[in-house]
């Protein structure tokens, strides 16, 4: 297993503390005037999402975290497992509604998105930042109700619920910014 020195550390690098894989948030560089360099480093849990905050001393070291993304396709839902197959070796992984957090508002079967592994067990998923879902289901906008910035919910084809402008009718296929949750625009059929 590969390891990092304190010279190494950076913001986005995966190591792995106690047994178990972190994210390297953020990293600052202290140097105070008498004594060794300190590193304070903001980790997060890529398994339980908890945040570790931790000072390490120049010359200390960390192991490196068995963690690879791999381009994965969403199959299908059942019950509260997800089913994913790697897009290259056509294995199937299934991740937890846990694992899947708030991410399952944005699966459609067929999606391509990027899975995260950790000692080749799934430990979560990214979609894309930008998906198309259509409108099953909302109110109709009230005539002459053209006020900007006027929103209403509306059900879309997975089954969540966001906010969008009151313009959008059954039927209208809308973007969605994955990152925010956020009505990006009406997509033309």
């Amino acid at each position: 297993m590969a390891t990092y020195k304190t010279s190494d550390f950076r913001k986005g690098l995966k190591v792995q503390i106690d047994g178990e894989p972190y994210l390297m948030i953020q990293m600052d560089f202290v140097k105070p005037g008498k004594g060794n360099a300190m590193y304070k480093c903001k980790l997060r849990n890529l398994i339980r999402g908890t945040m570790l905050d931790r000072t390490y001393k120049g010359g200390d070291s960390l192991e490196s975290a068995d963690v690879e993304e791999v381009a994965g396709q969403f199959l299908y839902r059942q019950a509260d497992m997800f089913v994913f197959m790697d897009s290259k070796t056509y294995d199937q992984y299934e991740l937890t509604a846990d694992q899947v957090d708030d991410n399952w508002k944005y699966l459609k079967e067929g999606m391509s998105c990027q899975l995260m592994l950790y000692n080749g067990n799934p430990i979560s998923l990214s979609p894309p930042n930008h998906v198309e879902l259509t409108v099953e289901y909302c109110e109709p906008g009230a005539k002459g109700d053209t006020a900007t910035n006027v929103t209403k919910p509306v059900k879309v084809e997975t089954g969540a619920e966001f906010l969008a402008p009151m313009f959008i009718n059954m039927g209208n296929v809308i973007k969605i910014d994955t990152r925010t949750g956020e009505y990006v625009e009406r997509v033309s059929t």
